[in-house]
């Protein structure tokens, strides 16, 4: 057991290393410890190849947050106190009204994800110096950790613009960026620094399009869903047709060399637990019983079991029951009713997605109350329920609606893509005539009708923002509330103790700094 010692804990990333303690960060090649007791054997390189993966994980409540809470989603209806569970929204309110500030920035200390960077730093460092790892596993590793990196930096780029760029690894086991005395590089650089490893993972990779780990590792079809989602955010910035046409040549390439993926008859299948690595995912952080849960749904966005036994499910006629419904969480992020009520009675997202509940009146009628998510249903275990789903990053329905979004910028028919994914979406209730691309009244335009058709099928995935941000500020405008006057607020703020112990550092334009 003890030569497994070192690979367990590289793998959990607590790495003993004599400097974690300082307050200033310095930039100097990790330190001596780490490589006299480390990288000495290739079953050393997959745990810390499996440890980023799980650090991954760890993020994804950022990407969430990130990534749809300041959008259309979530919100309190109007004319309730608190969420119709009871609930206190905890400060939550402030991502969707907009009221964000360096002491409520909504995500510290830029989502933590210098820490995992710092991680993929070190892997790309070991692994070019190393003969250990056979050539398949290091032109993989590698292909990960360059495309892991590329994503981490979109997040950053898309959210705060102007950021660190640290592509080399720093002494410790984490880099805490507040604690690092450098200053923020320009929004441009960021990007080319996407690019450029987006460039490098797939160069990596090669020829190989294998998935590993039910689909739970990044892979190039990742990378090239990267690819395609950074390009598209340039089209919509001045170099609409090279730009458009590099993202749907990423799109079409995994088309044709990943054949085996495509869209799940059923809708609700692609999230179950039954299913994981079905061939609709492309990327997912993986969950599993008794190894890890998604902890942050029920942390906000769950009612507590005793509290929903008080409505009623209309569409059964039966009222909730703390046995059978059993969310065991907190109610802190509703979704709107109108957000519900946006979806068609016959589109099977609608309750694949979203559970409303409502108050059975005195007549016996029903009136709806609140809304929540429940996309991710988990599995039972001892009488608790675990979310124990896969949360998708990339998923095939993503690949056809951004090549849509590529051909429409193009000046092509997006008829294709859409009609495939809308097709899935209502089954045996599908009529081209009326809900086929572009017979729909949105459909008249057609980026509209691609962030409403993303909208539909992507809830609770964590894109929503993002989609609005990368299609143009005037959809954010026209479908949050964050008015034009407020454009700064487009980004996010840096919080307070960031500022504080990084003096290189400064606030995002518009916002207050101290």
């Amino acid at each position: 057991m003890k030569k497994y010692t070192s690979v367990i804990f590289a793998g959990l990333f607590i790495l003993a290393l004599s400097s974690s303690c300082r307050k200033q960060l310095d930039l100097a090649p990790v330190s001596s410890v780490t490589d006299g007791n480390f990288w000495k054997t290739a079953d050393q390189f997959d745990s810390f190849v499996a440890g980023v993966h799980t650090q991954f994980r760890s993020n994804n409540a950022a990407f969430q947050t990130l990534g749809e809470m300041r959008a259309d989603i979530f919100a309190t209806d109007p004319g309730t106190n608190g969420t119709f569970t009871g609930e206190a929204t905890q400060g939550l309110e402030r991502l969707w009204t907009q009221n964000l500030n360096l002491d409520n920035p909504g995500v510290s200390s830029f989502g933590g994800f210098y820490n995992n960077i710092n991680q993929l730093n070190l892997l790309i460092s070991k692994l070019n110096s190393t003969d250990i790892v056979t050539a398949a596993n290091k032109n993989y590793y590698l292909g990960i950790a360059y495309g892991m990196r590329a994503f981490y930096y979109y997040q950053l780029y898309r959210s705060w613009g102007n950021v660190i760029i640290q592509t080399e690894p720093t002494s410790g086991s984490t880099l805490d960026i507040s604690n690092l005395a450098k200053a923020a590089s320009p929004a441009a650089d960021v990007l080319a620094l996407i690019k450029a490893d987006i460039d490098k993972s797939t160069a990596s990779f090669g020829t190989d399009y294998s998935f590993r780990n039910l689909k739970s590792y990044w892979s190039k079809s990742a990378t090239l869903m990267l690819k395609a989602d950074v390009y598209l955010w340039t089209a919509h910035r001045g170099n609409a047709a090279a730009d458009a046409a590099t993202a749907k040549a990423a799109l079409t390439d995994i088309q044709t060399n990943v054949p085996a993926l495509q869209l799940l008859p059923k809708y609700s299948d692609v999230f179950a637990t039954t299913t994981k690595g079905n061939n609709e995912m492309i990327f997912v952080s993986h969950y599993q019983f008794n190894e890890a849960t998604m902890s942050f749904v029920q942390s906000s966005f769950v009612p507590q079991s005793g509290l929903i036994a008080n409505f009623y499910d209309s569409l059964a006629n039966r009222q909730f029951s703390p046995t059978i419904d059993n969310w065991g969480g907190l109610l802190r992020a509703p979704v709107r009713i109108a957000a519900f009520r946006a979806f068609n009675d016959k589109d099977s997202r609608k309750l694949a997605s979203i559970q409303p509940a409502y108050q059975k009146l005195a007549d016996g009628t029903f009136k709806i109350a609140g809304c929540f998510t429940d996309k991710y249903q988990g599995e039972q275990n001892a009488g608790a329920r675990l979310i124990t789903n896969d949360f998708p990053i990339y998923r095939y329905a993503d690949l056809l609606l951004m090549l849509a979004e590529a051909k429409v910028v193009l000046g092509e028919s997006p008829a294709t893509e859409i009609n495939q994914v809308r097709v899935r979406a209502y089954g045996s209730n599908y009529d081209a005539s009326t809900q086929g691309f572009p017979n729909q009244a949105i459909d008249a335009n057609p980026t509209e009708a691609i962030l409403q058709e993303r909208f539909f099928e992507f809830v609770f995935e964590g894109k929503r923002w993002y989609d609005l941000r990368r299609a143009g500020d005037s959809f954010v405008y026209e479908h949050t509330t964050l008015p034009s006057s407020q454009a700064y607020a487009l980004f996010w703020p840096v919080d307070r103790t960031t500022l504080t112990n990084n003096r290189l550092l400064v606030q995002t334009a518009g916002y207050a700094s101290f």
